[in-house]
């Protein structure tokens, strides 16, 4: 396992020695469960948008077709 070092303000210090009593772990296992959850979540926005931009994409093409069917089938200037 690797080790590294962190300055932290008192505050947040303070809020992860909290955290880590609630939860009944060292401070250090408590900084490996937040830094798990963010990475987690930073992947999770990111597939969010990845899919977004897919789901962008799809859709476009989807309207074009519908605009071909829809041409197709109403042609303009004929009487349905």
């Amino acid at each position: 396992m690797n080790a590294f070092s962190i300055r932290l303000p008192e505050n947040l210090m303070k809020e992860a020695d909290a955290g880590a009593k609630v939860l009944h772990v060292p401070r250090s296992e408590y900084v490996r469960l937040a830094i798990r959850r963010m990475n987690r979540d930073v992947a999770a926005e990111e597939r969010r948008k990845r899919l977004q931009r897919v789901s962008e994409r799809v859709r476009d093409e989807s309207m074009l077709i519908c605009a071909e069917f829809d041409a197709l089938e109403y042609p303009r200037g004929k009487a349905g």
